[in-house]
């Protein structure tokens, strides 16, 4: 398995604004917001020492959806490739990837060129799709789409390895005698594995290296990591896994404007202190996100948690 962060620390990442728009969790500024927005809050994560970014993935939302989830989501690949580009440390998460939708050589391609290009620094995050009518504009069977994504991540393990001419046989890809240059820049390209149902659970147990969670409160995440470890052990998987959680909204001191009644604000202690739940429950990287009214006051508050907060969450 391949382990991206030290074990027995807490680290902190975040999902990034701008490149995916649903009003469950966009600030209104967002809507008129620009690249170099999205580039400047990319790198004030990268300087405060966020392990990673991190950017979300759907292909098209059907009128019907249109309302809760807007219209706006970046491509991954490309979102990430261009701040690849423009940052230095931070690693790059798809939170999550519907590789799914695609031909396994078709992401191994791209996703290992990422890698290539960024020094090493995907992380890449998967889950299984609920838009049905995504799957069916772009050919691929909604009802059978875990059967489909559990193949895929079999077909990606072969087609990311060291191997320029990798080769894998299953009932819906196959494939041998195709060259792919240039290889990831890893050996073993870290797989996550979003979602919380029941097969999501499964899925990061047998065929993850790590669990992204989809918004689980904190009093439900203990039962899910011990069903994880139930099922790793049920199915002889050994070596580590990476536990996430995303945190409660956040505010770096006293907001002073409404930042909703499950904001955390307050001295960075207290937050740290709060923060510090996650890692004695078992989780490992804690998903990070902001109130926010404008860029400046996100960027503020970035800069604040990596320099006040962050220190204290593995005192």
């Amino acid at each position: 398995m391949a382990r991206v962060f030290p074990e027995g620390r807490l680290v902190y990442g975040m999902q990034l604004p701008i490149q995916s728009q649903s009003t469950l969790y966009a600030e209104p500024w967002e809507a008129s917001a620009t690249a170099a927005d999205l580039a400047e809050v990319a790198r004030a994560a990268d300087r405060a020492g966020f392990g990673y970014v991190a950017t979300c993935d759907h292909v098209a939302i059907p009128r019907r959806l249109a309302g809760p989830m807007g219209t706006v989501w970046y491509d991954p690949v490309a979102t990430l490739s261009f701040l690849a580009g423009i940052t230095e440390n931070v690693r790059l998460l798809s939170h999550v990837a519907i590789v799914g939708l695609r031909h396994p050589l078709i992401s191994a391609k791209q996703y290992a060129t990422l890698d290539h290009l960024s020094g090493g620094r995907l992380i890449l995050g998967v889950g299984a799709g609920h838009v049905q009518e995504e799957f069916e504009a772009l050919g691929v069977g909604f009802e059978r789409r875990g059967a489909v994504l559990d193949e895929t991540l079999d077909a990606l393990r072969a087609a990311l390895g060291p191997e320029e001419y990798p080769e894998f046989e299953g009932e819906l890809f196959s494939f041998k005698d195709l060259g792919q240059l240039p290889r990831p820049a890893q050996a073993r390209i870290p797989v996550w594995i979003g979602g919380s149902s029941p097969a999501a659970l499964r899925r990061a147990a047998v065929r993850g290296d790590g669990w992204l969670p989809q918004g689980d409160p904190r009093e439900r995440i203990p039962a899910r990591i011990a069903r994880i470890r139930e099922l790793r052990e049920a199915a002889g998987v050994t070596g580590p896994i990476e536990i996430g959680a995303i945190t409660e909204p956040l505010y770096v001191g006293e907001p002073g404007w409404d930042t909703g009644r499950r904001a955390l604000t307050g001295k960075a202690e207290a937050l740290a202190a709060s923060l510090r739940e996650y890692k004695a429950l078992g989780v490992d990287q804690i998903q990070v996100r902001f109130r926010n009214r404008d860029r400046a006051e996100l960027t503020d508050q970035i800069t604040a948690f990596g320099a006040e907060v962050a220190p204290l969450l593995n005192d």
